[in-house]
């Protein structure tokens, strides 16, 4: 928390000195900030593996028990962010982001019923996986580019 604090202390010096010199922030900088909030979302996420029960249109924080756009949502809000409940919903979200760019902590969008309509959501963590909560298996973190899930793929957003 109270790197949290630091970092959030320093972006914000950062800001203040560049409107007050009139010049741009540097990008690694932001990306820097958005990359550590990315991880920090990616532990909370991968810190529930094992504890959490899959059912569809539940979302039950005290017994643990979401579907998979509940879970996201669940997680995100543990860092200041707030969605909506629905992947579909949760694809509106934020930026849209290419699958060559995605970083850790962005969403990722796939079609497990209908072919081309989003029905499912998990959190981006890196070296093409992602970590969703899952009717088969609950919280797990599995390969988007090989196997199940790599033609489900439909898209990727950023926060």
């Amino acid at each position: 928390m109270n790197k949290l604090l630091k970092a959030s202390a320093m972006a914000l010096s950062l800001m203040v000195t560049t409107i007050s010199v009139g010049t741009a922030m540097p990008s690694r900088t932001e990306a820097a900030i958005s990359s550590t909030t990315g991880s920090r979302i990616v532990t909370t996420a991968k810190s529930y593996i094992g504890d959490v029960d899959y059912r569809f249109g539940t979302r039950d924080a005290s017994r643990l028990i979401f579907d998979c756009s509940s879970f996201t949502q669940f997680i995100l809000k543990k860092h200041g962010i707030s969605v909506p409940w629905s992947s579909r919903e949760q694809a509106k979200e934020g930026n849209w982001i290419s699958k060559s760019k995605l970083r850790a902590g962005d969403l990722v969008f796939f079609s497990v019923g209908t072919p081309g309509r989003i029905d499912h959501v998990g959190i981006y963590v890196g070296n093409g996986k992602f970590i969703s909560n899952t009717r088969s298996a609950g919280v797990v973190i599995t390969s988007m580019t090989s196997g199940y899930w790599e033609d489900r793929y439909i898209t990727g957003r950023r926060l």
